[in-house]
């Protein structure tokens, strides 16, 4: 009997700082995205028939950030980019809804942060985490429309910005289990498509 219950104790004990640390793990990582997340300004430009975005997006910046990403855990930021048709009778109509996808993870062996675009594979390395988040806010000429898939009427662009916990190292598995689905999103940034 002494022998089940000291197995019952120590099970409860586990549980207990399993959950603990699950816990802290998931209070800090909400507290590492705290800041300022919001699409500051976009618009677009045309070029030969194809509708370029630019956009300037705030990321949050903060030492927990850089910990973590130090810690192996890889940050995925998406701009969602919506183009809408604009009808006055019934609900708008969705002509094109598009993400830009791209990961911020730290290569510990060189000592740099590393911005990877998820469809192409093409990364750039920063020596500072600032850096990286900067590039990531800046986004030049993405090609999100043909003249083709327009004619006439009124249409309506929205973009947001979000970042979410991307990969994790094997190690961290357990304690980010309960915060899996965790992620942070801009308000929708909204203007009137020039046709």
């Amino acid at each position: 009997m002494p022998h089940a219950f000291h197995r019952h104790t120590l099970r409860v004990c586990i549980l207990a700082w399993v959950a603990l640390l699950a816990g802290a793990a998931a209070s800090v990582w909400a507290d590492a995205l705290d800041g300022t997340l919001e699409v500051r300004s976009a618009y677009v430009n045309v070029d030969k028939g194809v509708f370029l975005l630019h956009a300037r997006v705030q990321y949050p910046v903060n030492p927990t950030i850089q910990d973590a990403l130090r810690d192996g855990i890889t940050l995925t930021f998406d701009l969602d980019t919506r183009i809408d048709r604009e009808r006055r009778l019934w609900f708008d109509a969705g002509i094109i809804d598009l993400t830009l996808r791209r990961e911020l993870s730290f290569h510990a062996v060189t000592n740099r942060f590393l911005v990877r675009d998820a469809r192409t594979g093409n990364q750039e390395s920063f020596a500072t985490l600032e850096e990286a988040v900067e590039n990531l806010g800046q986004i030049d000429g993405w090609p999100i429309l043909v003249e083709p898939q327009i004619n006439g009427g009124s249409y309506r662009v929205s973009v947001r910005a979000g970042m979410r916990r991307g990969r994790l190292p094997s190690s961290l598995r357990v304690l980010m289990f309960w915060t899996d689905d965790w992620h942070r999103e801009s308000e929708w940034y909204t203007w009137s498509l020039p046709v």
